[in-house]
């Protein structure tokens, strides 16, 4: 063979290999923009499904199925008593900005959580600490209160990702963690961009580059699908475009099940939700199927309490609220309100709550409770509703797991204050036998579903789409997250 032949058979080779190499960079359709980008610090979504594992690791973590595997930590040791947890950290680990990781970034990260003046959302995981002490640089010990089964469950959390004191400062616009990815970029309105972490403690990221694309409007969602400007969308907000999406090769829907209870949450101190008869009514004047069909167009699953079907402790508790417009006119009128009231419904940017709204508001206005629509952006529902409890209703999906938790504290959001259900869960710290917590389990979603505290709809399906030669996505959402770690694409 002449040498112009040699160099054209090379360059022939050359052409096939690049043409069929698989890509490495990936574009992720989000609805929310995160606010911030430390998990540890604010209470939205929307950060851990930028973060979550890709950025920041804790001690242990969810894996797709929802179990909880090591991390940070190699492993764990529990004391007889179970008050002690000896935690074995990785060796060699460096954070992102090159600072080593060791026992003392964990006491600072723990500490910081359950400290008086944190401001972590889920402060309630820590508060049954009572001491973490480095016992070597490769050695965490955490001393409880009392004996908690759940701790290396509640340690998974996006809330207890391990931060370092020398880069937490920046940890909201440029957050330095140790996971597979690095920082790369905000540009925000638009988009988050993390490349790989060539110096990745563990096994290391196909993908070299990731970009997460916030489009809030479902039209758009759908059109920056079909135009290829993002190459898939985990948590899809047009349930309408499904089964098109589902016909065309291109894609791959995949139905899966989130964490996500979607309530009609209520403020039980603002009159007249501070009367359980008009919280019963309210929940007698909702109609699931109709605001399933018309807000999610189908997808998703009808509950009566604040806890997922596929948990095995779940009862299903929807036949304490059926829909009964008849029965809630007559219980406003023994509340003394037979002409009704008015209030707020202040609603976050999803498509599920912007349109289960306006589902909601018609609904109640049948029965003579007037709502006046507020449509707010995340940052302003963070502040009004979440933080300033300024709203009469409100919907929105709870999307982190087994989180019932949350009704034992009276200064959350929706402000419920039970003693009956508080002592339940100070119950279930203590209990690590299965059976005895399932039943203390079904006690407490027992208690919020007959005391009306909030409206129960559904729980939010996962309905992702994604170009179809994408592996690696999660099906289920254990947690909120678009874990990127073992997402590649196909040849």
């Amino acid at each position: 063979m002449s040498t112009a032949n040699h160099l054209l058979a090379a360059a022939l080779v050359l052409a096939c290999s690049s043409a069929s190499a698989a890509r490495t960079d990936i574009t992720i359709g989000m609805q929310l923009e995160p606010p911030n980008l430390d998990p540890t610090g604010a209470a939205a979504a929307a950060i851990d499904e930028v973060v979550y594992a890709n950025i920041f690791e804790g001690l242990t973590r969810f894996l797709p199925d929802g179990s909880v595997a090591p991390a940070l930590a190699s492993s764990w040791e529990v004391s007889e008593d179970g008050l002690q947890y000896s935690f074995t950290l990785r060796t060699g680990v460096s954070f992102h900005d090159g600072t080593g990781f060791d026992a003392d970034d964990v006491v600072f990260s723990l500490d910081r959580a359950r400290a008086e003046d944190s401001t972590n959302a889920q402060k309630g995981l820590f508060a049954g600490i009572d001491s973490v002490e480095a016992t070597d640089p490769a050695t965490v010990v955490v001393t409880l209160s009392q004996a908690n089964g759940a701790l290396p469950f509640n340690l998974a959390w996006g809330d207890a990702v391990i931060v370092a004191p020398e880069s937490i400062e920046q940890a909201k616009t440029a957050p330095v963690g140790t996971g597979p990815f690095v920082f790369s970029k905000w540009v925000q309105g638009d988009q988050v961009e993390i490349v790989r972490n060539p110096d990745y403690w563990g096994e290391p990221a196909q993908l070299e580059k990731a970009t997460f694309k916030f489009i809030s409007e479902p039209t758009a969602a759908f059109a920056a699908l079909m135009a290829g400007d993002v190459d898939a969308f985990p948590v899809y907000p047009a349930p309408e475009n499904l089964p098109q999406l589902d016909a065309d090769p291109r894609f791959s829907v995949v139905l899966g099940s989130t964490e996500g209870e979607t309530i009609l949450s209520i403020n039980n101190k603002l009159a007249p939700f501070d009367n359980k008869l008009v919280r019963q009514a309210v929940a007698h004047a909702i109609d699931r199927s109709a605001i399933i069909d018309g807000a999610m167009f189908g997808y998703g699953t009808p509950i009566g309490s604040h806890f997922a079907p596929h948990h095995p402790a779940y009862l299903d508790l929807t036949g304490n609220s059926p829909y009964d417009p008849e029965r809630a006119r007559a219980l406003l009128a023994e509340a003394g309100l037979a002409d009704g009231f008015e209030t707020t419904l202040k609603l976050p940017p999803p498509s599920y709550a912007r349109r289960g709204g306006e589902i909601i508001a018609a609904q109640l206005r049948e029965v003579g409770i007037k709502v006046e629509i507020s449509n707010l952006e995340w940052a302003q529902w963070l502040e009004q509703v979440f933080r300033g409890k300024d709203y009469g209703l409100t919907i929105v999906s709870h999307t982190e797991p087994m989180d019932i938790g949350i009704y034992a504290n009276p200064e959350y959001y929706f402000q419920y204050d039970n003693a009956e259900l508080q002592q339940l869960m100070v119950d279930l710290e203590a209990t690590a036998e299965d059976d005895a917590r399932s039943e203390i389990l079904q006690q407490a979603q027992t208690i919020i579903s007959e005391d009306y505290v909030n409206g129960y709809l559904f729980q939010l399906a996962k309905t992702g789409v994604a170009n179809a030669k994408i592996s690696g996505l999660w099906e289920n959402a254990p947690t909120q997250a678009n874990d990127l770690t073992k997402v590649f694409w196909q040849d």
